[in-house]
């Protein structure tokens, strides 16, 4: 019941914005119908999302789940590719400095560092 009120209340304040920029007016009737609509719609986008997970014998709703929902509108499936990639490589960068993090914590050299030490080490041996 919360989850239809906040989408209601969504729906309201979207309205609100096109009202305002278009100079229309939608009624409380209409505000109520596109809500419902909109909740009835993401009813059936989770069970596709599950029913696309358990084809996959999966438990796990994915990314590729999502965008083959989304496959039907392209700028929707445009979008949604482009902020799994955002979130896979600021993923890949967490990763890569918690791991640069753990390395030094434990007084081990990055590959850059060791390769600096040994090109220290030929320098000086070579004088």
């Amino acid at each position: 019941q919360r989850l239809k009120a906040a989408v209601h209340y969504t729906v309201g304040c979207l309205c609100e914005e096109v009202a305002e920029d278009k100079d229309v007016q939608f009624s409380k009737q209409s505000i109520a119908a596109i809500s419902d609509i909109t909740f009835r719609q993401c009813e059936i986008f989770a069970k596709d999302l599950e029913m696309f997970a358990r084809h996959a014998k999966r438990t796990t709703v994915t990314t590729e789940d999502v965008k083959l929902l989304a496959r039907r509108s392209n700028s929707l499936l445009k979008y949604i590719t482009q902020k799994s990639e955002e979130l896979a490589s600021s993923s890949m960068e967490q990763k890569e400095k918690k791991k640069k993090k753990s390395s030094t914590a434990k007084g081990e050299r990055t590959p850059g560092e060791q390769e600096a030490a040994v090109t220290e080490n030929e320098d000086s041996n070579m004088a």
